[in-house]
């Protein structure tokens, strides 16, 4: 351990099988232009003391606080807060916070992989020839290559946007064939399975459009995209605003600070005539943007597909429901008509001497006759008001 708190392990692959339980919530790995890997275990202060932040863009990056995705583009560094993967980004180191998380440890791997320039192994190879023509290739490459900052910025961008990809897969995965179960069979158990992929849905469509909007931001604001060529304010000419003055570690007003610097950069850019000064980290995050927003377009078109299924299923119950009513009012109309049926034999069931059952003894045979036939007469009459109406089906 260094004298500031730094553990440099002798495997770079030692953060990676290493366990989670001995890592304390401070933790971050440094990677450096090269690429080698740094485990530091320090405190905030040390941080904004090392990349010169404020300590209100430090807590966007604090695990223990709900921050939404944000991209900040600030004089020396920038603050990258997307899900699980919370950074610092400088145009010399990269700064990524808890790297033994499960989730992080891939973002590690690729770090390790693409930081390192392009052209390191030609260059190596132009050590060791004898004549410059292989160090002017060497040296033309490094012109061509991205900035350290959109190197590392790229990396994080495409593990955000893949993991939302993944899991965006994982749920179009399980939730078709619990739709299709649903409108083949309704029942609670499938109800409550599509009830707990909707709320799924709505939780990962809300992630992937906060990063969508971050990107949108940033390329709707030229100004916020030149907040992150760190490279080219490092290397602009001296003075207080471009940061390459004396070090003012601690800002009092990050808003004030970043009003500056924008006026500089506008002035250098007017200076120099730099019309397209943004246009490498346009395209870099057009192209994310596009598959963010495919992935939002997925969430889309599955939301669509659950509000079909619902329309469906919906209309299913208001037909069974029309049915339960048609049952309903028959057996009210045979209730009606056997209650007038039922009437004769309440009448005749009274203890009320009548002299025309004395003298004609099939008269009663008649009485339960016509009855029947207008108790029938009447069901008809009413089934045939409520077709008539479209109470009933025809």
């Amino acid at each position: 351990m260094g004298p500031d708190g730094y553990v440099v392990p002798a495997d770079p692959q030692a953060v990676v099988v290493a366990k989670k339980k001995t890592q304390s919530s401070r933790s971050w790995i440094l990677f450096d232009r090269a690429g080698l890997s740094t485990v530091l275990d320090v405190d905030k202060y040390a941080i904004m003391h090392r990349v010169q932040i404020h300590a209100r863009d430090l807590r966007i990056i604090d695990p223990l606080l709900s921050y939404p995705s944000t991209i900040l583009g600030r004089e020396k560094a920038i603050v990258l807060n997307l899900e699980h993967i919370k950074a610092i980004i400088t145009a010399e180191e990269v700064l990524l916070r808890d790297p033994l998380d499960g989730n992080v440890i891939p973002v590690v791997a690729e770090l390790q992989r693409r930081l390192p320039p392009r052209n390191a192994i030609r260059e190596a190879q132009a050590n060791g020839k004898e004549d410059g023509g292989g160090r002017n290739e060497v040296e033309a490459g490094e012109e061509n290559e991205s900035p350290f900052e959109f190197r590392a910025l790229e990396v994080a961008l495409e593990a955000i946007c893949s993991f939302l990809a993944a899991r965006t897969t994982e749920l179009e995965t399980a939730a078709y064939p619990a739709l299709d179960e649903l409108t083949s069979k309704i029942s609670s158990r499938n109800l409550d399975r599509v009830r707990k992929l909707k709320s799924a849905m709505t939780r990962l469509t809300a992630r992937v459009q906060k990063v969508r909007d971050e990107l949108e931001q940033l390329l709707d604001d030229d100004d916020d995209m030149a907040d992150l060529y760190l490279s080219r304010k490092l290397a602009g000419p001296s003075s207080p605003a471009s940061g390459s003055g004396p070090a003012n570690w601690f800002p009092a007003s990050p808003t004030i600070g970043s009003k500056i610097s924008k006026a500089s950069r506008a002035s250098i850019a007017t200076i120099r005539g730099d019309e397209n000064d943004v246009e490498e980290l346009e395209m870099l995050l057009e192209a994310y943007f596009m598959q963010i927003d495919s992935t939002l377009n997925k969430l889309t078109t599955l939301r669509e597909y659950i509000d079909d299924t619902e329309d469906y299923i919906n209309i299913q119950l208001d037909n069974h429901r029309n049915q339960l009513i048609q049952l309903e009012l028959f057996l009210s109309s045979g209730t009606v008509a056997l209650s007038i049926y039922s009437l004769v034999t309440a009448i005749f069931g009274m203890n009320i001497p009548y002299t025309w059952n004395e003298n004609h003894g099939y008269t009663f045979k008649w009485v339960v006759i016509v009855s029947g036939i207008f108790s029938a007469i009447l069901f008809a009459a009413l089934m045939s008001y409520a077709r008539y109406k479209g109470l009933i089906g025809s």
